[in-house]
């Protein structure tokens, strides 16, 4: 029998939407699929020794979508999203998939409709309308002007209004192409497809009322294909490890204070920069590289440092390592929300960045038990979920239930 051919569509604004879409891609069994891959320029080097049909697309830039977060604007405009729909209706009917696998890539909701093909959203839990969450103001203009203790309420106040903004776009996309509004939920645009699958686990993201097309698959994981540093065999083993990355969506310009605040403990770090900054003066006690296998680190480390957002913090929570998160936009903010209520973890504010805050934190997460014992009891049931597998069947699923007369998955419209 011919393979299902399956497209992977991710929308490069971040490193963490390609890998995990990389991450699944790579568990499908190509005797069955002919995998192909959509995403903007700029990360050749995640596909080392992949073997995907590789498409150039449009995506936003990096800084776009950084600068937006900050300023609490809309990723998007509606020319955007009617340009992605446009680019991805062309992609469609090139590659001809039996299913489209998206992460981020929010013109699906439409173009994957219009061409007729069941469409999978990968997107984390917290973005779900199905689970109960308490906002924190991110590191918005807000944040700037005003102390935490008025601007956090105002947040909450006028977060509806806000988040009905951001769903303008799209839906004013929808509208002109004949199909119905989404609402003026953001939880919803972001997570609408034929399947929305979860990379986490219920047990940190209480919900209620999940459909049975929305679908939890436990933490999706992936660590650059690179070589380790010429020091990464030559570690202090007498002290404690620390593994410290801000990612690629983070506030890298924290990385210097924060090495500089860890100078004094005894303790040895292991930073990584995903090569957005030069760090000239490094500590005696300190290691850097641009990247590092975040795996293999989180494992070696008693304590992982990043800025909050799920890849790094799953990383450590697997390996049974407790988490501080220095968090900047909302998506980081949420996550920790998570780790945090579990006591595996600690939430710093970027915006508010103060050495000896942390350089405290650390001494606490270290001496004390409990975050340790917290971060093992989530590693524990992390390891009743095996993403990959999850997503294989769940593929399957959609593909049996593809009736011959449509290439809709039946019953999602």
């Amino acid at each position: 029998m011919p393979r299902k051919k399956i497209l992977f569509v991710a929308e490069a604004v971040t490193l963490a939407h390609v890998a995990r879409a990389l991450t699944l891609a790579a568990t499908l069994d190509r005797s069955r699929y002919e995998i192909h891959f959509a995403c903007a320029a700029g990360y050749d080097f995640c596909f080392k020794d992949t073997d995907f049909t590789r498409w150039p697309i449009t995506s936003i830039s990096s800084a776009q979508f950084l600068a937006a977060l900050a300023e609490g604007k809309p990723v998007y405009d509606e020319a955007t999203l009617a340009g992605y729909v446009e680019e991805d209706r062309r992609l469609l009917e090139k590659v001809a998939p039996d299913v489209v696998v998206g992460d981020f890539r929010l013109s699906l909701s439409i173009s994957a409709r219009q061409a007729r093909v069941p469409y999978i959203s990968l997107i984390n839990a917290y973005w779900s309308p199905f689970v109960t969450q308490r906002y924190t103001v991110p590191n918005i203009p807000l944040t700037r002007f005003l102390p935490l203790g008025i601007a956090d309420p105002l947040f909450r106040l006028a977060r509806p209004i806000a988040f009905g903004l951001h769903t303008l776009p799209l839906n004013n996309v929808r509208r002109k192409a004949g199909m119905p509004s989404l609402g003026f939920d953001l939880n919803r645009v972001y997570t609408d497809a034929d399947y929305t699958l979860y990379a986490d686990v219920p047990e940190l993201f209480k919900v209620d009322g999940l459909p049975a097309n929305h679908r939890f698959i436990g933490p999706v994981l992936w660590s650059p294909p690179i070589p380790v540093p010429d020091w990464w065999g030559q570690l202090p083993t007498d002290r404690p490890l620390i593994y410290m990355t801000l990612g690629s969506s983070g506030q890298g310009e924290l990385l210097p204070a924060a090495l500089k605040a860890l100078a004094g403990l005894p303790v040895t770090v292991i930073a990584a920069t995903a090569g957005k900054i030069a760090v000239t003066d490094v500590p005696d006690n300190a290691r850097v590289a641009d990247f590092l296998p975040g795996d293999d680190a989180a494992r070696r480390a008693s304590l992982v440092i990043c800025n909050g957002g799920s890849p790094t913090s799953q990383q450590a929570l697997v390996a049974g390592v407790p988490v501080i998160g220095i968090a900047s936009n909302l998506d980081q903010f949420l996550n920790m929300q998570g780790v945090t209520a579990a006591g595996a973890g600690a939430l710093l504010r970027a915006d508010r960045f103060d050495p000896a805050a942390l350089a405290q934190t650390v001494e606490s997460m270290l001496a004390s038990p409990q975050p340790a014992s917290a971060a093992r009891q989530i590693a524990s049931t992390f390891a009743q979920y095996d993403a990959g597998a999850r997503f294989n069947e769940i593929v399957s699923e959609i593909l049996t239930s593809i009736g011959p007369e449509s290439r809709l998955v039946q019953g999602y419209k």
